[in-house]
């Protein structure tokens, strides 16, 4: 039988005990299973950053994995807790969107409600459901408790803006939806969006931010382009991706997260 494998992201931070509690009720209640830490760092209550990181690297886990992502501001509210099934793995977190682009990625089979008592610590906090709900439902779905047991079925959940790239008129519509520590202007739309406007390798993208327009060369590296020059390229995370050949795209460009991106092909 294959060890159940479970991820934690979140935004507690390493000083608190807080990543530590999740665990500890994890393997309380599944022994058995591994515990693989993506990151406690995401900035507090950033959702749109939580998402970015969860969907980058919950790819590369192995089929049946159990996400778990905690960046929860709606903590104690009406927001619900859920459970998503792909056709790849599990995400278990809060219904704010942090979880939708990776699931959305993967395929979503299923959306339940958390409600089912029994998979929740029978004493249960306001402000920490990533100990007292997300955590046991982690370890239980991987002590083998059916999906369809956490809760009702749900037809309707959050899908964020960030998590929706538009078409129409040979354009994609799209955000910025993270800036890296190298200056690149990470962008919602994938290669599978670009696909749609047919745009290949080496042809030239018309891209319009905020603060500028720019008809730049669709590359599969950074090196294609001469130093601080400008460039477009499909990252390794699969998302849309302007750069600056060894310097910092997001600074030149005056760029920020949630900005509007438009990408068509020169004409």
């Amino acid at each position: 039988m294959t060890t159940p494998l479970i991820t934690l992201l979140s935004d507690f931070g390493l000083k608190d005990p807080y990543a530590a509690e999740m665990k500890a009720v994890i393997s309380t209640i599944s022994p058995a299973s591994r515990i693989i830490d993506i990151t406690h760092s995401v900035e507090k209550f950033n959702i749109k950053m939580g998402a970015f990181l969860l969907a980058s690297a919950s790819r590369y886990f192995p089929k049946g994995t159990i996400h778990v992502a905690v960046v929860d501001p709606g903590v104690g509210t009406r927001r619900s807790p859920i459970l998503i099934e792909t056709d790849n793995a599990y995400y278990i977190g809060p219904d704010n969107g942090v979880l939708m682009l990776a699931a959305q990625a993967e395929g979503i089979k299923h959306v339940y409600k958390i409600t089912n008592k029994k998979i929740m610590l029978p004493k249960m906090s306001y402000t920490f459901h990533g100990r007292d709900v997300f955590a046991p439902a982690a370890a239980h779905l991987a002590n083998g408790v059916k999906p369809h047991d956490f809760g009702p079925e749900l037809n309707r959940y959050v899908v964020p803006r960030f998590a929706k790239v538009s078409f129409g008129a040979n354009k994609l519509y799209g955000e910025v939806l993270h800036i890296d520590d190298f200056g690149n202007i990470i962008t919602n739309i994938t290669k599978k969006n670009l696909d749609k406007i047919r745009a290949e390798p080496k042809e030239t993208l018309n891209i319009k931010l905020k603060n500028a327009v720019m008809n730049l060369k669709f590359c599969a590296a950074y090196g294609d382009v001469s130093t601080i020059h400008h460039l477009v390229l499909i990252d390794s995370h699969d998302f849309l991706e302007i750069a600056t050949n060894q310097g910092n795209a997001a600074k030149k460009l005056r760029a920020r997260v949630g900005q509007s991106v438009i990408v068509s092909k020169q004409r």
